[in-house]
């Protein structure tokens, strides 16, 4: 074809395999459609999550409110504050106990666990949450112990002392744990993940103790878990502006349902909680609230997960952009 010729078929084919824009009379179409995005025979890209439900979920909850609950538990302890004290040690104690029931259980049998141990892997979140737990547990049940009992009141200081210094890293190391993977709706939310779950365990532990300690010493609990719910609700927020279409999982099947019972849990929770300052009915059911979306959140991230590892799309788009 010499120079400044006219483009013959052959050209106008190339483009279409290129996939150019051909100009026609309604203005530019585009000749070849836009791709889809799928995988072989429609199969996932990604594994599932192997983490059975209740159990994982469960012990994200309660592994949340137990270390949350230490640190609240130090503090109405320096504050002279006894019965927030006690029982905000006996929620700890009993949530790990339960929580770490949960994980062997999924895990199959206690040899795992103790298989876990066998070395310190600083890069590696589930070494650090395996000695992160042997270290917590008995802190905060010899705390609990001490309390409640009135004996070993040096022991008893020591253990929350080493309870509470642990708690924050045992409320939020989860979120380490299920960003250190490919699952999508998890992986790429790694920057708000940790402060979701700070808030959330915030929340739950001043709402259970708001619910279990006198009216008289309920202020600091009460405080915390409305700092809790200011830091998820934004850190949530965050998250699911950053992810962009991958935050689709958090608005849809059961992962959807789990987190908007969260919001209107803590709407209804929060508004009762500043309500019932006075009134130790109103303000229990308001914290109950709080410590059920809490809950929820916890599945509601859990299932999310394990929807994005399901479609290929979120696995596909943002490598293709």
């Amino acid at each position: 074809m010499p120079a400044g010729g006219t483009r013959g078929a052959e050209g106008d084919a190339g483009m279409a395999l290129a996939g150019h824009p051909r100009q026609g009379r309604g203005g530019e179409q585009p000749v070849v459609p836009r791709a889809e995005t799928s995988s072989y025979y429609g199969l996932p890209i990604l594994n599932a999550p192997t983490w059975r439900s209740p159990e994982i979920p469960g012990y994200l909850f309660l592994g949340g409110l137990a270390g949350a609950s230490s640190v609240l538990a130090a503090g109405a302890q320096a504050t002279g504050r006894q019965a927030l004290a006690t029982r905000s040690k006996v929620v700890a104690a009993a949530a790990i106990a339960v929580g770490g029931a949960a994980l062997v259980r999924d895990l199959g049998r206690p040899a795992r666990f103790a298989n876990m141990l066998r070395v310190v892997k600083p890069t590696s979140p589930m070494s650090v949450g395996s000695w992160l737990l042997t270290a917590y547990g008995p802190a905060a049940g010899a705390a609990a112990a001490a309390a409640a009992t009135r004996r070993s009141p040096r022991l008893g200081a020591v253990a929350t002392a080493a309870a509470a210094v642990a708690g924050p890293f045992v409320s939020t190391y989860t979120a380490a744990l299920i960003c250190d993977t490919a699952i999508p709706a998890w992986h790429d939310g790694h920057r708000e993940m940790p402060l979701v779950f700070a808030g959330s365990s915030a929340m739950a532990a001043g709402g259970l103790a708001v619910v279990a300690a006198p009216v008289a010493e309920a202020a600091p609990a009460r405080r915390l878990a409305l700092c809790g719910v200011a830091l998820e609700t934004v850190a949530r927020r965050f998250m699911d502006h950053r992810l962009g279409m991958v935050a689709e999982p958090y608005h849809e099947g059961k992962a959807g349902r789990f987190l908007r019972a969260a919001d209107a849990l803590t709407a209804t929770g929060s508004a009762l909680l500043l309500a019932g300052r006075r009134r130790r009915l109103v303000g229990a059911v308001g914290g109950a609230a709080l410590v059920a979306s809490s809950a929820c959140t916890r599945f509601g991230i859990f299932e999310a997960g394990k929807q994005s590892a399901a479609d290929p799309k979120y696995v596909v788009t943002p490598q293709r952009a």
